[in-house]
């Protein structure tokens, strides 16, 4: 089963943890609650690093929570069978994680004030990063060569299908007083700005010192040093730790060391056409 995809609604999804009904379930049984707070993320867009700050708010920048508890287990995944079994079991108030377009979403959100926190990352970042994950994580196929990976990625021909689709769907609601979006490239210059921003968002004022101890105890190193937050304690059924580690670079950029410069610009074109429609700039526009 691992490595193989089936289709719903005319996306691809990993056989391994995933299926039609789970997914049936989460879009329509699914009962979200007024305190819950979703951190959702097209794959490989800082995922892992808002779980953190959003882990390390909660508790006004105390590690402790971070260090003793798996990721996973703080901030499940909603569309999984293991991330399922996890959230209705989880006590209010719920910090779930999601990689579902909005059209998969639960319906239940439309009636509730639950917040959504939506990162959103380079593109061009995003397809190196999720190319050399999915040679590690054994839900995803084999990427194959970079070169056929980058005509997959531009067609949506991976996990969770197209990034433009999925941008484009969320970011429709922007403006809405319960949707929060944010960069990585953001986070990444202004850590200490953004994490007062989501802070506010969620309705939670941290002191200076806190909202540091946030910034610290988020930082790449520090994930990649606890074993509750750098994937190391994950299953072999999941994730191949021979070919290496889940937290790779956290750098913004990293695509140049790996587009060609035709490819840069097949992927700009590409972007321009299907971007076109939404009317915003982001920071890597």
């Amino acid at each position: 089963m691992a490595r193989e995809y089936f289709t719903h609604k005319g996306l691809l999804f990993p056989c391994l943890d995933y299926s039609p009904e789970a997914l049936s379930y989460v879009e329509n049984e699914f009962q979200v609650r007024d305190d819950d707070v979703f951190n959702v993320t097209y794959p490989k867009s800082g995922t892992n690093w808002m779980l953190e700050i959003l882990s390390l708010i909660r508790c006004d920048g105390d590690p402790g929570w971070v260090r003793s508890v798996l990721n996973w287990e703080r901030g499940p995944w909603l569309e999984t069978h293991l991330g399922m079994e996890v959230t209705l079991k989880y006590p209010p108030p719920r910090l779930l994680c999601s990689h579902l377009p909005v059209q998969l979403f639960p319906k239940s959100l439309q009636r509730s004030k639950a917040k959504i926190i939506y990162t959103l990352r380079c593109p061009k970042d995003v397809l190196v990063s999720l190319y050399h994950f999915s040679k590690l994580l054994r839900l995803f196929k084999d990427p194959g060569s970079l070169d056929s990976f980058f005509e997959d990625f531009l067609s949506g021909n991976v996990a969770y299908g197209s990034w433009f689709d999925h941008v484009t769907g969320w970011m429709g609601l922007k403006g809405n007083e319960n949707f929060f979006p944010i960069t990585y490239e953001e986070l990444q210059q202004d850590p200490l700005g953004s994490v007062r921003r989501i802070s506010h968002f969620l309705g939670k004022e941290l002191s200076e010192e806190q909202v540091a101890a946030v910034v610290e105890n988020a930082s790449f190193q520090s994930m990649k040093g606890n074993k509750m937050s750098n994937f190391s304690q994950a299953e072999d059924e999941y994730v191949d730790h021979q070919k290496g580690e889940l937290l790779r670079k956290g750098i913004c950029g990293d695509w140049r060391n790996h587009l060609s410069e035709a490819q840069s610009q097949r992927f700009d074109t590409v972007y321009r056409e299907q971007m076109q429609g939404l009317g915003m700039t982001f920071p890597w526009d």
